[in-house]
């Protein structure tokens, strides 16, 4: 599993093996999967599956891999980066967790790296955005005993380092908990027969046609987006738009974010889900609260694409209901075709920047 800040070959390969968990997941259920009806019926219909020749979490034309999608927890921490085989998602979500850090869900499906890490817990936030995906292969290094519990019960392929232990490798250039690191072509094989393990995931967005520009009431020009540190959210995020890449570029905590082989992470849409957060239930080690996205309900919606901004709202009636994205005359926000980072942060939490 060779990729350059991964673990090189030959390493001894040290497995880290979950303990036995003892549960009562009837009791979690009750916690984590409390369906909230609010009663509304104004949502848009969801995205519909993806044309033949169209790639379902891109929006590209090309031959769609008969595999579910794979969608790997990964660092986001100073610790943790730089991250290997980030680079490859057609789409990354980038929630909040305690301490106001944030941490990411990257999902594959077109391209699968050759290594993916550092991989580190679950949280319920990662079942609510799961359960969009279809069935997903979902990789995951451990959780507390609740969301470990939630996650056996939830709809999706488990291959976390406790059901494919063989996928995951540590390195020595790094320290633990940052140093786990899991091939996805053995992550694939490990859920090989199950069910789901291949079909392809639906969109999760609407896509222009290529080289359309962004459309809607109130597209306005724009060079960004920042985090502005208010709602008690640590990490300092910017996307600054790179016209000579025609991408979005990230910038974390002060620094420029590349990946383990220096390229600069950079996605062709940057969708921010003002969302709010509530108290799990759960606490860390140090007594901090974890918190988790409420999973139902609405909010404000930006779309950075193509130099612009268009505000609009998303929508989910309820948890098993796709998240739907509109402009202000209530039409589907339409993504340019190509990568998405999706940024699920607490209202009034980030700026546009001119």
């Amino acid at each position: 599993m060779g990729s350059s800040g991964g673990p090189g070959p030959g390493r001894r390969r040290r497995l880290a093996v979950l303990g036995a968990l003892a549960v009562v997941v009837v009791a979690v259920a009750a916690v984590l999967w409390t369906r909230r009806d609010d009663g509304s019926d104004t949502a848009t219909e969801p995205p519909e599956p993806a044309e033949e020749g169209v790639l379902p979490l891109l929006g590209t034309t090309g031959e769609v891999p008969q595999r579910a999608a794979l969608a790997v927890k990964v660092d986001a921490t100073a610790h943790g980066r730089p991250q290997v085989g980030l680079l490859a998602a057609d789409v990354v979500f980038e929630e909040v967790v305690e301490g106001g850090l944030t941490r990411l869900l990257a999902v594959y499906h077109s391209t699968d790296p050759e290594t993916v890490g550092p991989v580190r817990s679950a949280r319920s936030t990662d079942l609510f955005l799961l359960a969009e995906l279809g069935r997903p292969l979902f990789a995951w290094s451990g959780a507390n005993p609740t969301f470990a519990a939630a996650v056996e019960a939830a709809d999706l392929i488990d291959v976390g380092v406790a059901a494919a232990p063989d996928a995951y490798e540590r390195s020595d250039e790094r320290r633990a908990p940052y140093n786990l690191f899991a091939a996805p072509a053995e992550l694939r094989a490990a859920a090989e027969g199950e069910a789901g393990a291949a079909t392809p995931p639906r969109a999760l967005f609407t896509y222009r046609p290529e080289g359309e520009p962004l459309a809607g009431p109130g597209v306005e020009p724009a060079a960004g987006f920042t985090t502005t540190g208010a709602g008690g959210l640590a990490t300092e995020i910017t996307w600054e738009w790179d016209e000579d890449a025609g991408a979005w570029v990230r910038t974390q905590d002060g620094t420029p974010h590349v990946d383990g082989d220096g390229d600069r992470v950079q996605a062709t849409n940057v969708l921010v889900r003002f969302t709010t957060y509530r108290d799990s239930g759960q606490r860390d080690v140090t007594g901090a609260v974890v918190p988790e996205a409420e999973p139902v309900g609405e909010g404000d919606a930006w779309l950075f694409s193509d130099g612009s901004v268009l505000r609009g709202r998303w929508q989910k009636p309820a948890e098993d209901a796709p998240t739907t994205f509109t402009t202000a005359d209530g039409a589907p926000m339409a993504l340019a075709p190509g990568t998405t980072w999706v940024e699920v942060l607490p209202p009034g939490t980030g700026d546009v920047v001119r």
